[in-house]
């Protein structure tokens, strides 16, 4: 059973939780909150020990083998440090880091403490009906693909208090704290895009900004070779339509590219046929149970390999976001510390 201990006591928190209880192979130990009362009154009912307002003293002193970071974008890169140089296992939530710098960083720190392992969590790349929604992808591309549209948009109910001005703005619509629609659900957009078709050869970005700096929902498109892929995702409107690979006369439709629940080939024909995979409740139990099996054998080749494609791809991902930013001018304080 591993140990585990969390910083960000959030919705997506509460979702991890109950993916690691249906796994079987983790325990709450320690929390970290700003406040101790904001630690005990989240970690109490989920079996949690120990709790801890300061974060040096959590990682010093804590018992768990695994860190799980939920809190805020421009937070991430430090607190990884602290827990790479703990020898601890660390699971951060995508975006893992700001800037290719950051990513760097944490590589070198990585390399100097060959105990710890570092994986972020994108969950949908771990479920089974995904893979098997790349395979067919691979199949298409055997014979002709045309590009795809990915679409990731859900109004946040935080972007109420950015409409009604009422300041401090939540941490997601802020600069300071590494926030907007990019960074938040277009991550899941990117990943899509990458998983499916690897390193583009040049990406774009056309943000629309809210009046707190930060992009609230915009358009993105990677080029390829002979096609491109159109990425529309935000936090300030609703959208239901599905994300879509085109072939030839053959279309391939996910549901949703992050809570993936169904996805179905349209052939040449226009005959409709579903993948016929079962999907967990919870979509972060595969990813959860991935990363147990890593940090239960960690030197084992297998578990090594599959670590390295992660790390691989998450690398990719993070240059890409960097550049997709840099394409629209958008800066974040964590953009200079790194300079």
């Amino acid at each position: 059973m591993l140990k585990l201990g969390i910083i960000g006591t959030h919705i997506i928190t509460d979702q991890m939780l109950d993916a690691a209880k249906t796994t079987g192979k983790y325990q709450l130990t320690a929390v970290y909150s700003r406040t101790l009362d904001r630690a005990k009154e989240f970690g109490k009912p989920y079996g949690a020990t120990e709790f801890y307002d300061d974060l040096e003293k959590f990682f010093e002193d804590g018992d768990f083998d695994v860190v799980y970071i939920a809190s805020p974008n421009s937070l991430h890169y430090q607190q990884a440090r602290l827990a790479i140089e703990n020898d601890k296992f660390v699971i951060v939530e995508k975006p893992a880091f700001v800037n290719p710098s950051e990513f760097s960083g944490i590589q070198s720190l990585l390399a100097a403490h060959p105990k710890a392992r570092l994986v972020e969590a994108a969950r949908h790349i771990h479920t089974p009906l995904y893979k098997e929604g790349l395979k067919k992808v691979d199949e298409m591309k055997e014979h002709y693909v045309q590009g795809a549209t990915i679409t990731v948009m859900k109004y946040s109910s935080r972007y109420d208090k950015v409409l009604a001005g009422d300041e401090p703005y939540p941490n997601i619509f802020t600069l300071k704290y590494a926030g907007g629609a990019l960074m938040d659900l277009g991550v899941y957009a990117v990943y899509g895009a990458l998983t499916m078709f690897g390193q583009p050869q040049s990406v774009v970005y056309y943000p629309t900004l809210c009046k707190t700096g930060v992009d609230a929902k915009g358009v993105a498109i990677l080029n390829y070779d002979k096609f491109s892929v159109t990425l529309n995702f935000g936090k300030t409107a609703n959208s239901y339509l599905p994300s879509e690979v085109y072939g030839l006369k053959d279309t391939l439709v996910f549901d949703s590219i992050f809570e993936t629940q169904k996805v179905t080939y349209y052939d040449t024909d226009k005959q409709a046929h579903q993948l016929d995979v079962p999907v967990e409740k919870n979509s972060m139990t595969d990813e959860m149970n991935d990363f147990a099996d890593l940090f239960n054998d960690p030197d084992n080749e297998e578990q090594m390999k599959k670590y390295k494609g992660w790390m691989d791809l998450s690398e990719m991902v993070n240059s890409v976001m960097y550049s997709l930013r840099q394409s629209a001018q958008l800066e974040f304080p964590a953009d200079k510390d790194q300079e």
